[in-house]
Protein backbone atom coordinates (compact mmCIF):
# COMPACT_ATOMS: atom_id res chain seq x y z
CA UNK A 1 0.00 0.00 0.00
CA UNK A 2 1.33 3.42 -1.01
CA UNK A 3 0.24 6.43 1.05
CA UNK A 4 0.47 10.12 0.13
CA UNK A 5 -0.30 12.95 2.55
CA UNK A 6 -1.77 16.13 1.03
CA UNK A 7 -1.43 19.20 3.27
CA UNK A 8 -3.60 22.32 2.87
CA UNK A 9 -2.28 25.48 4.59
CA UNK A 10 -5.48 26.39 6.47
CA UNK A 11 -7.59 24.64 9.14
CA UNK A 12 -10.47 22.82 7.41
CA UNK A 13 -13.52 20.78 8.45
CA UNK A 14 -14.06 17.32 6.97
CA UNK A 15 -16.58 18.53 4.37
CA UNK A 16 -14.11 21.07 3.01
CA UNK A 17 -11.42 18.40 2.81
CA UNK A 18 -13.74 16.39 0.55
CA UNK A 19 -13.87 19.38 -1.80
CA UNK A 20 -10.10 19.43 -2.07
CA UNK A 21 -9.93 15.65 -2.49
CA UNK A 22 -12.20 15.96 -5.55
CA UNK A 23 -9.34 17.57 -7.50
CA UNK A 24 -7.94 14.06 -8.08
CA UNK A 25 -10.29 11.93 -10.23
CA UNK A 26 -10.68 8.44 -8.74
CA UNK A 27 -9.65 6.82 -12.04
CA UNK A 28 -6.24 8.53 -11.77
CA UNK A 29 -5.46 6.92 -8.41
CA UNK A 30 -3.54 3.66 -8.89
CA UNK A 31 -4.74 0.51 -7.19
CA UNK A 32 -3.14 0.16 -3.79
CA UNK A 33 -2.65 3.91 -3.27
CA UNK A 34 -4.26 5.94 -0.47
CA UNK A 35 -4.36 9.74 -0.51
CA UNK A 36 -5.14 11.53 2.75
CA UNK A 37 -6.02 15.24 2.79
CA UNK A 38 -5.47 17.31 5.90
CA UNK A 39 -5.59 20.95 6.88
CA UNK A 40 -3.28 22.53 9.43
CA UNK A 41 -4.10 22.71 13.12
CA UNK A 42 -3.49 26.44 13.51
CA UNK A 43 -2.34 29.46 11.66
CA UNK A 44 -3.97 30.97 8.62
CA UNK A 45 -7.27 31.86 6.98
CA UNK A 46 -6.62 33.03 3.41
CA UNK A 47 -2.84 33.47 2.99
CA UNK A 48 -3.52 37.09 2.15
CA UNK A 49 -0.14 38.40 3.32
CA UNK A 50 3.45 37.54 4.11
CA UNK A 51 2.39 37.45 7.76
CA UNK A 52 -0.05 34.62 7.11
CA UNK A 53 2.52 33.00 4.83
CA UNK A 54 4.95 32.69 7.72
CA UNK A 55 2.27 31.12 9.93
CA UNK A 56 1.41 28.70 7.13
CA UNK A 57 5.08 27.68 6.83
CA UNK A 58 5.18 26.82 10.51
CA UNK A 59 1.95 24.85 10.70
CA UNK A 60 2.38 23.02 7.40
CA UNK A 61 5.71 21.91 8.84
CA UNK A 62 3.90 20.68 11.94
CA UNK A 63 1.27 18.87 9.85
CA UNK A 64 3.92 16.90 7.97
CA UNK A 65 6.52 16.29 10.66
CA UNK A 66 5.33 12.78 11.50
CA UNK A 67 4.34 11.73 7.98
CA UNK A 68 7.31 9.43 7.48
CA UNK A 69 6.90 7.84 10.92
CA UNK A 70 3.19 7.33 10.18
CA UNK A 71 3.99 5.29 7.09
CA UNK A 72 3.44 7.88 4.36
CA UNK A 73 5.55 7.44 1.24
CA UNK A 74 5.33 11.07 0.06
CA UNK A 75 4.04 14.47 1.16
CA UNK A 76 2.46 17.08 -1.08
CA UNK A 77 2.02 20.71 -0.04
CA UNK A 78 -1.34 21.15 -1.77
CA UNK A 79 -1.17 24.90 -2.22
CA UNK A 80 0.59 27.25 -4.61
CA UNK A 81 2.28 28.86 -1.59
CA UNK A 82 4.44 25.73 -1.07
CA UNK A 83 4.11 26.49 2.65
CA UNK A 84 6.62 24.59 4.78
CA UNK A 85 8.11 22.87 1.73
CA UNK A 86 11.78 23.54 2.39
CA UNK A 87 11.55 22.73 6.10
CA UNK A 88 9.79 19.41 5.41
CA UNK A 89 12.33 18.51 2.74
CA UNK A 90 14.97 19.04 5.40
CA UNK A 91 13.12 17.05 8.09
CA UNK A 92 11.97 14.08 5.97
CA UNK A 93 13.67 11.61 3.65
CA UNK A 94 10.51 10.71 1.71
CA UNK A 95 9.64 12.91 -1.31
CA UNK A 96 8.10 16.28 -0.46
CA UNK A 97 6.47 18.00 -3.45
CA UNK A 98 5.53 21.66 -3.77
CA UNK A 99 2.49 22.46 -5.89
CA UNK A 100 3.74 25.93 -6.81
CA UNK A 101 7.23 24.85 -7.87
CA UNK A 102 5.85 21.91 -9.85
CA UNK A 103 3.42 24.19 -11.69
CA UNK A 104 6.00 26.84 -12.57
CA UNK A 105 8.57 24.35 -13.82
CA UNK A 106 6.06 22.45 -15.97
CA UNK A 107 4.69 25.70 -17.40
CA UNK A 108 8.22 26.73 -18.39
CA UNK A 109 8.66 23.34 -20.07
CA UNK A 110 5.43 23.62 -22.07
CA UNK A 111 5.86 27.16 -23.35
CA UNK A 112 8.10 30.21 -23.61
CA UNK A 113 5.98 32.41 -21.31
CA UNK A 114 3.30 31.57 -18.78
CA UNK A 115 0.72 33.48 -16.75
CA UNK A 116 -1.00 32.81 -13.43
CA UNK A 117 -4.78 33.34 -13.25
CA UNK A 118 -5.95 33.77 -9.69
CA UNK A 119 -8.85 34.91 -7.53
CA UNK A 120 -7.69 38.20 -6.02
CA UNK A 121 -4.67 40.54 -5.86
CA UNK A 122 -3.87 39.55 -2.26
CA UNK A 123 -2.28 36.37 -3.62
CA UNK A 124 0.14 38.05 -6.00
CA UNK A 125 2.94 37.81 -3.43
CA UNK A 126 2.76 34.02 -3.67
CA UNK A 127 3.57 33.97 -7.36
CA UNK A 128 6.19 36.70 -7.12
CA UNK A 129 7.92 34.65 -4.42
CA UNK A 130 7.68 31.52 -6.58
CA UNK A 131 9.13 33.34 -9.58
CA UNK A 132 12.13 34.38 -7.49
CA UNK A 133 12.53 30.98 -5.81
CA UNK A 134 12.40 29.05 -9.09
CA UNK A 135 14.45 31.55 -11.09
CA UNK A 136 11.64 31.77 -13.65
CA UNK A 137 10.76 35.43 -13.25
CA UNK A 138 11.70 36.20 -16.84
CA UNK A 139 9.26 33.52 -18.04
CA UNK A 140 6.29 34.87 -16.06
CA UNK A 141 4.26 36.91 -18.57
CA UNK A 142 1.66 38.16 -16.10
CA UNK A 143 -0.50 37.57 -13.06
CA UNK A 144 -4.21 38.26 -13.53
CA UNK A 145 -7.13 38.04 -11.11
CA UNK A 146 -10.91 38.29 -11.12
CA UNK A 147 -11.24 40.32 -7.90
CA UNK A 148 -13.21 37.66 -6.00
CA UNK A 149 -12.41 36.76 -2.39
CA UNK A 150 -11.57 33.04 -2.24
CA UNK A 151 -13.50 30.56 -0.13
CA UNK A 152 -11.36 27.77 1.33
CA UNK A 153 -14.39 25.78 2.46
CA UNK A 154 -16.98 26.03 -0.31
CA UNK A 155 -14.31 26.59 -3.00
CA UNK A 156 -16.12 27.66 -6.20
CA UNK A 157 -19.39 25.86 -5.47
CA UNK A 158 -22.38 28.11 -6.16
CA UNK A 159 -20.26 30.69 -7.97
CA UNK A 160 -19.72 28.82 -11.22
CA UNK A 161 -21.90 31.05 -13.44
CA UNK A 162 -19.94 34.18 -12.61
CA UNK A 163 -16.48 32.90 -11.68
CA UNK A 164 -15.93 30.54 -14.61
CA UNK A 165 -16.71 33.24 -17.19
CA UNK A 166 -14.56 35.79 -15.37
CA UNK A 167 -11.65 33.37 -15.24
CA UNK A 168 -12.04 32.60 -18.94
CA UNK A 169 -11.93 36.32 -19.74
CA UNK A 170 -8.69 36.83 -17.79
CA UNK A 171 -7.15 33.68 -19.30
CA UNK A 172 -7.80 34.97 -22.82
CA UNK A 173 -6.37 38.37 -21.96
CA UNK A 174 -3.23 36.69 -20.60
CA UNK A 175 -2.85 34.84 -23.90
CA UNK A 176 -3.75 37.59 -26.37
CA UNK A 177 -2.52 40.67 -24.51
CA UNK A 178 0.31 39.38 -22.31
CA UNK A 179 1.75 36.73 -24.62
CA UNK A 180 1.28 33.69 -22.38
CA UNK A 181 1.78 30.28 -24.04
CA UNK A 182 0.71 28.39 -20.90
CA UNK A 183 -1.63 29.25 -18.03
CA UNK A 184 -1.61 28.15 -14.38
CA UNK A 185 -4.62 28.18 -12.08
CA UNK A 186 -3.44 30.24 -9.12
CA UNK A 187 -4.82 28.03 -6.36
CA UNK A 188 -5.93 24.49 -5.63
CA UNK A 189 -9.17 26.12 -4.41
CA UNK A 190 -9.91 26.82 -8.09
CA UNK A 191 -9.71 23.24 -9.35
CA UNK A 192 -13.45 23.03 -10.11
CA UNK A 193 -12.93 25.46 -13.00
CA UNK A 194 -10.15 23.47 -14.68
CA UNK A 195 -12.28 21.31 -16.98
CA UNK A 196 -14.42 24.24 -18.11
CA UNK A 197 -11.39 26.38 -18.92
CA UNK A 198 -9.30 23.65 -20.55
CA UNK A 199 -12.09 23.05 -23.07
CA UNK A 200 -12.23 26.73 -24.05
CA UNK A 201 -8.62 27.92 -24.15
CA UNK A 202 -6.14 27.91 -27.03
CA UNK A 203 -3.17 27.09 -24.76
CA UNK A 204 -2.44 24.49 -22.02
CA UNK A 205 -3.89 25.16 -18.57
CA UNK A 206 -2.20 23.60 -15.54
CA UNK A 207 -4.43 22.35 -12.71
CA UNK A 208 -1.85 22.66 -9.90
CA UNK A 209 -3.12 20.21 -7.29
CA UNK A 210 -3.57 17.42 -9.81
CA UNK A 211 -0.12 18.08 -11.22
CA UNK A 212 1.47 17.93 -7.75
CA UNK A 213 -0.18 14.58 -7.10
CA UNK A 214 1.20 13.21 -10.37
CA UNK A 215 4.63 14.57 -9.42
CA UNK A 216 4.45 12.59 -6.16
CA UNK A 217 3.47 9.50 -8.11
CA UNK A 218 6.34 10.00 -10.57
CA UNK A 219 8.95 10.38 -7.82
CA UNK A 220 7.67 7.27 -6.08
CA UNK A 221 7.75 5.27 -9.31
CA UNK A 222 11.32 6.40 -9.98
CA UNK A 223 12.36 5.93 -6.33
CA UNK A 224 13.58 9.52 -6.13
CA UNK A 225 13.39 12.14 -3.38
CA UNK A 226 14.91 15.53 -2.59
CA UNK A 227 18.68 15.65 -2.20
CA UNK A 228 19.77 15.77 1.42
CA UNK A 229 22.80 17.69 0.27
CA UNK A 230 20.47 20.48 -0.84
CA UNK A 231 18.10 20.09 2.15
CA UNK A 232 20.30 18.71 4.98
CA UNK A 233 18.60 17.14 7.98
CA UNK A 234 18.64 19.05 11.29
CA UNK A 235 21.27 17.81 13.74
CA UNK A 236 18.96 18.36 16.73
CA UNK A 237 15.30 18.32 15.63
CA UNK A 238 12.84 19.81 18.13
CA UNK A 239 9.45 18.80 16.77
CA UNK A 240 7.61 19.39 20.04
CA UNK A 241 8.01 23.18 19.79
CA UNK A 242 5.10 23.42 17.34
CA UNK A 243 3.09 20.50 18.72
CA UNK A 244 2.77 22.22 22.09
CA UNK A 245 1.15 25.34 20.60
CA UNK A 246 -2.53 25.21 21.67
CA UNK A 247 -5.12 24.76 18.95
CA UNK A 248 -6.94 28.08 18.46
CA UNK A 249 -8.95 27.41 15.27
CA UNK A 250 -11.89 25.12 14.72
Amino acid sequence: MTKILMIMPVPLPDEALKGFAAQIPPEMIPAGMTIDFTGVRNGTTLLDSLYEGTLADAFCLEAGLSAEAQGYDAVCINTMSDSGLHALRSRLTIPVVGTGRSSFFLAAELGRKFSVITMWPEWYWLYEKLAKDTGLGDRLASIRDIGVRPDTQELLAGKEDFVFAALEEQCLKAVHEDGADVLILGSTTMHQSAGYLQSRLPVPLINPGLLAFKQCELLLDLKLAQSKRAWPAPKTPNDDVLRHVPKIFG
